[in-house]
C-alpha cells in the first residue's frame, strides 16, 4: 500500500496541503460543463453543512447515492457495490475513523495497478449556496460518499477529471477484482466481438438474475433511447433487482428494475408508472412491484432492456474470504497471481501478430498443475501521452454533447485517448521442445477476438494441465506502455516471465536458468492477524502464505522477499519464518510457535525489504510474515521466486508469416 505521507495536526482540522480547498483541485482543462461552476464554489466541513454529520447512516436508505452536477455516474454506479458488501466498503473505507469530524481528515483506499493505495483527505467539500454540488446521499447528514468521491478526485488529480469513464474501472479500482462488461449493441448487430462468453440474451438475463444477490450489475445508454428523455443520455444506470414474475397468460414475464442515480425518474417506457404493460400482470403482482420501486427506481422488460441500453457492467462476486468468484460457475478462484511488464520503443513493444517484430513483446509462462476455470487479464497503465491530449479530446466531446450540466457524455473518443489498444494471445507448448516462431505462426488456445481500447482485456476459458505461453501486446508496434498482467484460477498456477539469453555463446556460462514467480500482497490488521513475532502467543494469527516445490533443482533454488509499505515514512521491524505442511494434516495442528521452521529471516529489522535465499526439497510449504509486535498495522507483500529446470532459449525476432487480425481501422470505429 502506498500512503501520501502528511503531518495530521492534532490541535486544529486537517487541511490537506496535496490536495487544497481552491480550483486547482477543481479544474483541470476547464473544458467540461463544471467549468460553469468556477467562482461560485466555496468549500465547507460536514459540520458547517449539517448539524449532525454522520459518515454513515443508521438507516441504509438514508446512504442510497445520488449523483450532482458532476458527470461521474460511472464511478457513483461502482459505489453502489460498496453499499452490497460490507466486507469491500471496510477495505475502501478502514474502520476505527469515529473521530474524522474532530480531526478533519479521513483515510480511504483504492486498487492501483496492482496493490492498494491509502489517500488521506481534508473533509472540505465543494459546495454552493451552502449544500454539496457533487454526489451526496439521500440523506444530508450522511457523508460516506462525497467524501470518498473526493478521495477518488485526488487520486485523479483533480474533480473534473471523473468527468466521464467507464464504470467496469471504477468497480475494479474499489474491489482489487474484476468486471465484465457486455456490449448490447454489438448483440443487437448479431456481434459477440466484445463478449468472450458469447451468451445469448436469454442465458445473459439468467445470469444477470442469478447475479443479483451476489454481486454488481449496472447499465448504460450511450445515445438515444426509445425509452429515454433527453436527460438519460450518455448516462450509467445501477440494477438493483431482476425477477421473473408469472404473466395473466400463464407467461413469465422478466424484469430489471434500474435506478437513476439523478434519483428521479427519466424512463418513458412501457413500464413506466401507469404504463399499459402493468396490466399483464395480477393487480397484487403489479402492486407490490410498484411499491417497491423507490424515487429514481423505474422497472423495464427484458426484451425492452436489451433493446434500449448499449451496455451492462457486471461485477465479479468477492466471496468473505476476498476471494473472486468465477460468473460462469460461481467457484472460487483461490489462487492469484500478478506480475508487471512494460512494451518499450525498439525493444519490446512488438506490436500485433500483423508485424514481424511481434515476439520481441514481453513474454510470460503460466503454469497450470490441475485442469481447472482461468482468467487471464492485462491490466494498462493510462499511457504518457494522455495528458497531452485530454484537453483536446475533451473539447471534441464538450461540442459533440455537453450541452447541458448533468450530462454524462461517453468515453469512446476518450477512451482512445487515455489507453492503447491492447490484446492477449495464449498458446499451450511442449516444455522441452519449444520453437517461438513456429509456435506463434499457429493459432494460439485461446485469444481476444481484435485488440481494443479498454483498459483491461481477459480471457475467461478452462485450461488442462502444462505450460502455457502468454503475450500481451498493443495493436500498433513502438507504442510504450506499462501493463499487469493477472491470473486467477480454480487450481494452483505459476506465473514467470519469460527471460531469453543474450547473447547465445554465454548461455550455458553466465545463465541461471528460470524462475517462477509467486506474490502474494496481505496487511497485517489490529486485532485479526497482526500476531507479532513468535515471543507472543497471537503469533498463529499472523497470515499464513502457501507454496510448493515440484521438483528439485539444486542448492539456493528458493528466494524469498518481504517488502512492506511505510506508515507515514516510517517502518515496522518484519521478519518470516518458512513451515512444511506435511500430508499427515496430524503434524500440522501445532501451533507454529511449536513447530521448527525450515527456514528464518529474522532478527526481526526496521527496513523495508527483505531477502533470504534457501534451499528446499519438494513439498508443499508456508510463509509466516510478521512484525515484532502484535497489532502493528501495515501492507506487505511477499515474492517467492522458485527455480525451475528450464533453461531460458534464444528467440528469433521473425515470424515466417503475417497473421492477419482486426483492421486498425474497424478497432478505432468500434
Amino acid at each position: 500500500m502506498t500512503i501520501l505521507d502528511m503531518e495530521i495536526p492534532t490541535k486544529k482540522l486537517f487541511e490537506d496541503p496535496g490536495f487544497p480547498a481552491s480550483s486547482t483541485s477543481l479544474f483541470s482543462s476547464c473544458s467540461t460543463p463544471i467549468t460553469k461552476l468556477r467562482g461560485k464554489i466555496t468549500w465547507l466541513r460536514p459540520q458547517e453543512i449539517s448539524g449532525s454529520p454522520q459518515l454513515f447512516p443508521e438507516n441504509p436508505q438514508d446512504g442510497q447515492i445520488k449523483q450532482g452536477l458532476l458527470g461521474d455516474c460511472w464511478f457513483l454506479c461502482a459505489c453502489e457495490a460498496l453499499r452490497k458488501n460490507r466486507q469491500l466498503l471496510d477495505k475502501v473505507i478502514p474502520p476505527n475513523q469515529d473521530l474524522w469530524t474532530q480531526s478533519g481528515c479521513l483515510k480511504c483506499r483504492f486498487w492501483r495497478f496492482g496493490q492498494w493505495v491509502e489517500v488521506v483527505i481534508d473533509d472540505r467539500l465543494p459546495c454552493i449556496g451552502r449544500r454539496l454540488c457533487f454526489s451526496r446521499c439521500r440523506s444530508e447528514e450522511v457523508f460516506w460518499l462525497p467524501l470518498l468521491e473526493k478521495a477518488y478526485a485526488k487520486l485523479h488529480g483533480c474533480y473534473e477529471k471523473l468527468w466521464a469513464g467507464q464504470v467496469c474501472e471504477a468497480l475494479v479500482d474499489i474491489t482489487g477484482g474484476l468486471a465484465e462488461r457486455w456490449t448490447l449493441r454489438s448483440y443487437r448487430e448479431n456481434s459477440e466481438k466484445n463478449s468472450h462468453f458469447c451468451l445469448s440474451e436469454k442465458s445473459k438475463f439468467k445470469l444477470m438474475k442469478d447475479l443479483n444477490d451476489k454481486s454488481f450489475i449496472s447499465c448504460s445508454v450511450h445515445g438515444s433511447a426509445r425509452g429515454s428523455s433527453e436527460r438519460a443520455e450518455f448516462h450509467a444506470f445501477s440494477v438493483s433487482d431482476v425477477k421473473q414474475v408469472n404473466g395473466l397468460n400463464g407467461n413469465y414475464v422478466n424484469l430489471l428494475k434500474i435506478r437513476n442515480m439523478w434519483d428521479r425518474q427519466c424512463w418513458n417506457g412501457s413500464w413506466q408508472d401507469g404504463g399499459d404493460s402493468w396490466k399483464t400482470l395480477d393487480p397484487a403482482i403489479a402492486t407490490a412491484l410498484q411499491s417497491a420501486a423507490e424515487d429514481g427506481e423505474f422497472w423495464v422488460e427484458e426484451h425492452e432492456f436489451f433493446r434500449d441500453f448499449d451496455e451492462v457492467t457486471v461485477g465479479y462476486p468477492i466471496n468473505m474470504e476476498g476471494h473472486i468468484l468465477s460468473l460462469l460457475t460461481g467457484q472460487s478462484l483461490r489462487h492469484t497471481l500478478q506480475l508487471s511488464g512494460q512494451w518499450v520503443k525498439g525493444l519490446s513493444a512488438g506490436g500485433c501478430r500483423n508485424n514481424s517484430s511481434f515476439c520481441t513483446n514481453p513474454k510470460f509462462w503460466l503454469r497450470i498443475l490441475d485442469p481447472g476455470e482461468v482468467v487471464i487479464t492485462v491490466l494498462q497503465k493510462k499511457h504518457d501521452s494522455c495528458n497531452r491530449n485530454e484537453k483536446a479530446c475533451w473539447s471534441e466531446k464538450a461540442a459533440m454533447h455537453c450541452q447541458n450540466i448533468e450530462e454524462d457524455p461517453t468515453t469512446d473518443v476518450l477512451q482512445q485517448k487515455r489507453h492503447r489498444a491492447i490484446g492477449l494471445h495464449v498458446w499451450k507448448v511442449e516444455k522441452k521442445r519449444f520453437n517461438l516462431q513456429k509456435t506463434v505462426a499457429k493459432t494460439p488456445a485461446i485469444s481476444t477476438e481484435c485488440h481494443t481500447y479498454d483498459r483491461e482485456v481477459k480471457l475467461h476459458c478452462d485450461l488442462t494441465p502444462g505450460y502455457y505461453l502468454v503475450i500481451p501486446s498493443t495493436f500498433m508496434k513502438d507504442e510504450d506502455g506499462h501493463f499487469l498482467l493477472r491470473a486467477f484460477s480454480t487450481s494452483k498456477i505459476s506465473l514467470s516471465v519469460v527471460k531469453a539469453a543474450y547473447p547465445l555463446t554465454q548461455l550455458e556460462e553466465n545463465s541461471e536458468g528460470e524462475w517462477e514467480i509467486m506474490q502474494f500482497t496481505d496487511s497485517w490488521i489490529n486485532g485479526k492477524n497482526a500476531g507479532g513475532s513468535r515471543n507472543f502467543p497471537t503469533y498463529s494469527t499472523n497470515p499464513h502464505l502457501p507454496f510448493s516445490i515440484l521438483s528439485e533443482t539444486g542448492i539456493g533454488n528458493v528466494r524469498i522477499t518481504l517488502c512492506q509499505e511505510s506508515v507515514n515514512g516510517q517502518f515496522l521491524p518484519i521478519g518470516f519464518h518458512v513451515y512444511q505442511v506435511h500430508d499427515d494434516k496430524n503434524l500440522n495442528q501445532a501451533s507454529p510457535q511449536h513447530r521448527e521452521p525450515m527456514v528464518t529471516c529474522v532478527p526481526h529489522r526496521y527496513t523495508q525489504e527483505m531477502t533470504q535465499l534457501c534451499t528446499l526439497p519438494t513439498g508443499n510449504y508456508e510463509i509466516v510474515p510478521s512484525t515484532y509486535l502484535p497489532n502493528s498495522e501495515a501492507q506487505f507483500t511477499v515474492t517467492v521466486e522458485t527455480k525451475i529446470d528450464r533453461k531460458p532459449f534464444q528467440s528469433q525476432e521473425n515470424l515466417g508469416q503475417t497473421i492477419n487480425e482486426v483492421s486498425y481501422t474497424s478497432v478505432m470505429q468500434r
